[in-house]
Order: structure tokens, then C-alpha cells, then sequence
């Protein structure tokens, strides 16, 4: 079972906020709450970030108390620090999925999306974090992205090549 968020789903957001959550997602999002047994339902954080974030998010409980393990070893009152506290202590929440895989966006976040009743969620995996998008803000987004990235590409070209190498095995000592 994977480890990490990968695929794009659609998910339809009803009027009070409710959008079920990929299984595949939920698989992940079990796997890093440390608390989580079967038949319990999982916890994780959706971060709203400041206001310049139009997406949410979502970490599993590990990967924000890892995130949060970094920002304590960062020096008090330091413009980095509460730049760290104000987006993911001040604009972070716990979720937890229902008994139907679903979970509530409130009504504050979905208006900062700009996600309408009955409209439909883009939920991207990003590794180790998944984002919910609206989907046009998303492709405005991803858009831009991709035509900076593809410009003066092949179409044979393969992205594979950013990679760093794998480490080699040290050498043995003498």
C-alpha cells in the first residue's frame, strides 16, 4: 500500500461542506496517524496557510508534528519563525473523516476556495500532502506552471532527468 498521495480526484462538495475523501487517500492518511486503529476513523490537518493560499493542504498527523518538530527549533521572534507559527500553528485544523469517508470543509475555508454548494473539489496528491482546489482555480494555477515549465520541450523530453541519482554505497574502509 502506498505511502504517498498520488492521483487527481473530483469530489462534489454538498451544501453543508461534506466531500468524501479518496480511499486511497484515507489508506494514507490512516497509515500516519499514529492513533488510528481499524474501525477508529483517521484525524489529519487541513492547513489554510495565509491569505495568498487558495488551496488547502492536508497533512497526516506525523507529517504536521514533523513540520512542527522544525518550526520549534527555529529561534523565537524571529520573522521566520512567525511567518511558520502564523501559517501552520494559526491557520491549521484537525479533521477527522466520518463513518462514510467524508469530511466537513467549513463554510470560512470553502469561501476562501470560492467553492459554491454542489460544486465539485479537485483533490491533487502532492506526495506527502494532498490539496483541495477549486478546479479553476487549480487550472489557472497548474496552467501557468506547466506552460513555464514545457516551454522549448520536445515532446520526447522526459522529466525523469531532474532527478538526483540515487546514492551510491560508500566505499569500503581500508
Amino acid at each position: 500500500m502506498s505511502r504517498r498521495f498520488v492521483n487527481t480526484y473530483h469530489q462534489k462538495v454538498d451544501g453543508k461542506g461534506r466531500v468524501s475523501v479518496p480511499s486511497s487517500f484515507r489508506r494514507v492518511l490512516e497509515l500516519g496517524d499514529p492513533d488510528w486503529k481499524p474501525g477508529d476513523r483517521a484525524n489529519f490537518y487541513i492547513n489554510h496557510g495565509l491569505d495568498y493560499q487558495r488551496r488547502l493542504d492536508c497533512y497526516t498527523m506525523r507529517a504536521m508534528e514533523e513540520i512542527y518538530d522544525r518550526i520549534d527549533l527555529m529561534e523565537d521572534g524571529t520573522d521566520d519563525r512567525i511567518e511558520m507559527e502564523a501559517t501552520f500553528h494559526s491557520n491549521s485544523m484537525i479533521a477527522e473523516i466520518d463513518k462514510d469517508g467524508r469530511i466537513i470543509i467549513p463554510l470560512e475555508l470553502r469561501e476562501k476556495l470560492g467553492l459554491e454548494p454542489d460544486e465539485v473539489a479537485k483533490f491533487v496528491g502532492r506526495n506527502t500532502i494532498f490539496q483541495i482546489w477549486k478546479e479553476e482555480t487549480y487550472q489557472q494555477a497548474i496552467g501557468a506552471l506547466n506552460d513555464r515549465l514545457t516551454a522549448g520541450r520536445s515532446a520526447n523530453y522526459d522529466p525523469r532527468v531532474k532527478l538526483p541519482s540515487k546514492s551510491q554505497p560508500a566505499p569500503p574502509e581500508d
